[in-house]
């Protein structure tokens, strides 16, 4: 189906209706197929510990019922006629942004998740008035600026978590120019977002050492994701003795802790 049907799609998703974490069926529309919207089939969708977050309501700006769901992959089933990138059949992601204003100085400058008038996947208002809602459901319309595509040699289902936690540690290796082979990285804490930097990293050829503060996630690391080093933070003689000795730090731990013991891993401090 690749022509705009001007009516709208009701479509069933699992869907929160308080801060119990609870889930249930819920049935509602899709909002009509714009000019430059892409209608997808959800296929997969990724668990990321802000879904639950929001079900329950962590933040203390939930609004019900909501369908939660930002790492998405779907195929397409509709275009809009303004629609130049993606067509019926394409298998494609989405990820936690699915609008901006366009016209701030973020938004001109491609990046859109500085821009004050952003909307969220879910729990948000699109700019028809319609509440969004995310990938725990059958389907999705979405804006083709915050669709991509994914590449015919992925696995659906291992792209999901890309789309939060990979492009998380991904991003600030391309913002800082940390893509060469063989530089040595540090990845701190080994939870969905580290456990991702580690798999990211080793691609780019780097020597990966994964920091804990105890011994508990040493096999995880070595043996399931082949990182290349494991230090445990708890340890002093350890610590000094890996001093200097790191291009770079990616901090994914996600509570307040101190920042100075790590610093003194990088080369000069700062990174």
């Amino acid at each position: 189906m690749g022509s705009v049907d001007a009516s709208e799609t009701t479509v069933t998703g699992w869907a929160a209706r308080d801060a119990t974490g609870h889930l249930s069926p819920y049935t509602y529309t899709l909002r009509k197929t714009g000019p430059e919207d892409v209608v997808l089939k959800v296929k997969y969708c990724g668990i990321c510990h802000t879904d639950v977050h929001q079900v329950k309501n962590d933040l203390g700006a939930s609004k019900y019922p909501m369908v939660p769901g930002h790492e998405v992959v779907g195929e397409v089933v509709e275009v809009g006629p303004e629609v130049s990138k993606f067509r019926a059949g394409d298998v494609v992601g989405v990820g936690v942004i699915v609008g901006c204003c366009r016209d701030c100085r973020p938004c001109k400058a491609n990046v859109e998740q500085y821009c004050n008038k952003k909307i969220w996947s879910y729990n948000d208002v699109y700019t028809d008035g319609k509440p969004t809602q995310g990938g725990f459901a059958s389907a999705m319309v979405v804006d083709q600026k915050f669709v991509v595509k994914i590449p015919a040699g992925l696995a659906p289902e291992q792209a999901a978590p890309l789309l939060c936690a990979g492009v998380t540690v991904y991003s600030p290796l391309k913002h800082f120019g940390l893509m060469t082979p063989g530089l040595r990285g540090g990845i701190l804490g080994l939870g969905g977002v580290g456990h991702m930097g580690v798999k990211v990293a080793k691609s780019m050829g780097h020597h990966v050492t994964v920091i804990s503060s105890s011994n508990k996630k040493r096999a995880e690391a070595m043996d399931d994701l082949g990182a290349d080093a494991y230090l445990v933070s708890s340890d002093a003689d350890q610590m000094a003795a890996a001093a200097d000795s790191l291009d770079y730090i990616i901090d994914t731990v996600p509570v307040k802790h101190p920042l100075e013991p790590y610093l003194a891993l990088r080369q000069d401090g700062l990174r």
